[in-house]
């Protein structure tokens, strides 16, 4: 992959969103990638209206492991 410094800020933008969608499927490298790519992202445009924070990036069987409604 090419310095963080050498991509445009749409393909920033893209391959942020792209390693952000792995990470959050699971794939083990991919959060440590897509939180640099938002960190350089946030050092050029301030706070992007983007909501990068808001993801939760808990694996899958982390976020529904217990359902959101009680049994009696």
């Amino acid at each position: 992959m090419r310095e963080l410094g050498q991509f445009t800020d749409d393909e920033l933008f893209s391959q942020a969103y792209d390693w952000r969608r792995r990470a959050l499927h699971g794939e083990n490298e991919a959060r440590g990638m897509a939180h640099a790519l938002e960190t350089e992202i946030r050092r050029r445009v301030g706070n992007p209206k983007t909501s990068f924070a808001a993801l939760d990036t808990r694996p899958l069987a982390a976020r529904f492991r217990h359902p959101w409604w009680r049994f009696w």
